[in-house]
């Protein structure tokens, strides 16, 4: 996740508020003295272990030695060198292993696809001014920006999905109605000496509980990554969906999506 930007916001945000830098040092200091190696063997109920085998924060050789001293514990090695069990190529793989250890069968659920219009959006420039103004300044102004996307959100019938720290995910049931908000939340975000991008695409989307998920979604997030500041960038998809709704669009050229097989054909909101 190194390159996901808003990923890294979230982690980054996440670690600020899980401990101030004196609690990690001292929470860091107790953990690499915890040795729980002698009451392994009181352990009496069916334990499974789950490791892969390149993680880049604790040993594979850990996970061995913990299914070794734990009688009759499984030990299920995986490749890859990420740590956290919900990232990574085979984090869905750790989930169906877990459930089949505590359930004794794997549930085959064919996901729940929608065609939705998928609109990532997020603040240009927010760390600077973020230091500019000062925690309290900026959260005020923070707290401005969401009441106005949200808004917009409702003005245009659009579904919030989640706020990413300084930027949202939300889906329509129409491309021209998510093209239009995303070019209301510009302009209105400029009033406010904000500037925003955002990226729309269009496609099947999988409903996951309040979440969504599939290739779309990582469509719109890459197009919404490649926006300038105050600029929609859409997909080729969304401008031929909305031919007739009067809404103008420059051509950006093809580019190559990360994790994305072929080539998109970008396209600016025109004012």
């Amino acid at each position: 996740m190194k390159d996901d930007e808003a990923f890294k916001r979230w982690w980054a945000r996440r670690e600020r508020l899980g401990a101030s830098p004196a609690g990690v040092i001292a929470l860091m200091r107790m953990n690499s003295e915890i040795d729980i190696r002698p009451i392994l063997p009181a352990i009496r109920v069916p334990t499974l272990v789950i490791h892969r085998t390149d993680d880049i924060a604790i040993s594979v050789e850990g996970g061995r030695a913990l299914a070794e001293l734990i009688p009759q514990a499984r030990l299920l090695e995986l490749p890859g060198e990420d740590h956290l069990p919900y990232l990574g190529d085979n984090a869905d793989r750790i989930v169906d292993e877990i459930e089949e250890f505590v359930t004794g069968s794997r549930a085959e659920i064919e996901p729940d696809r929608v065609l939705a219009t998928v609109l990532f959006t997020d603040l240009v420039n927010s760390t600077e001014r973020a230091t500019a103004l000062g925690d309290r300044a900026w959260r005020a102004l923070l707290d401005r920006h969401d009441a106005l996307v949200r808004r917009e959100f409702r003005e245009f019938r659009g579904r919030e999905v989640k706020a990413l720290g300084d930027g949202f995910l939300a889906t329509f049931d129409g491309p021209a109605r998510a093209v239009r908000c995303a070019a209301a939340i510009v302009a209105a975000l400029r009033a406010l000496d904000l500037e925003v991008k955002a990226g729309i695409h269009t496609g099947e989307i999988e409903i996951k509980g309040e979440d969504i998920a599939g290739i779309a979604v990582h469509i719109a997030a890459r197009v919404a990554a490649l926006a300038t500041a105050g600029q929609v960038l859409v997909s080729s998809t969304v401008r031929d969906l909305v031919a007739g709704s009067n809404l103008r669009f420059a051509d950006q050229g093809t580019r190559a999506l990360k994790g994305i097989p072929e080539e998109v054909r970008l396209f600016s909101v025109a004012s």
